[in-house]
């Protein structure tokens, strides 16, 4: 069953001006360590790097909303962050307030399951967050 849906899309470009004007203040306030070490990794080419960081940037904005809270009532950027599975399907990995409202949500008897897809066509970029609740595997 869904338990919650959400979608941004970002200008990459308003992005890469925050980057330009806040830096390191911007990218450790919003980004967990996992994430920018992703986005380093395309350093090579900076439109990579900005468009890694805007389509994340959607991804928490969209999961906030699947969340129904925002960025408010002790979500937070870095309670939310994009991770990859094995064969490369991004997901979201939740801490902190993020955790505790997904916990809030799931039913007993069930799990969460959060899908995820992520894309850009410069300059935007986007991102769908569906939050599931799939029963437990019985013993």
């Amino acid at each position: 069953m869904i338990i919650g849906i959400g979608s941004d899309l970002i200008d990459i470009t308003r992005v890469a001006k925050v980057i330009e004007r806040h830096g390191e203040r911007f990218l450790d306030r919003i980004f967990t360590a996992a994430e920018r070490a992703k986005a380093e990794r395309r350093a090579k080419n900076e439109k990579m790097v900005v468009a890694t960081y805007a389509k994340r940037f959607a991804a928490k904005e969209a999961c906030s909303k699947a969340l129904g809270t925002g960025i408010r009532r002790g979500v937070w950027w870095r309670d939310m962050g994009v991770v990859n599975l094995p064969g490369g399907r991004p997901t979201m990995e939740l801490t902190g307030g993020a955790l505790t409202r997904l916990q809030a949500l799931t039913p007993e008897g069930f799990e969460a399951r959060i899908d995820v897809s992520i894309t850009d066509d410069w300059p935007l970029a986007q991102a769908f967050v569906i939050i599931s609740a799939v029963p437990l595997a019985k013993p």
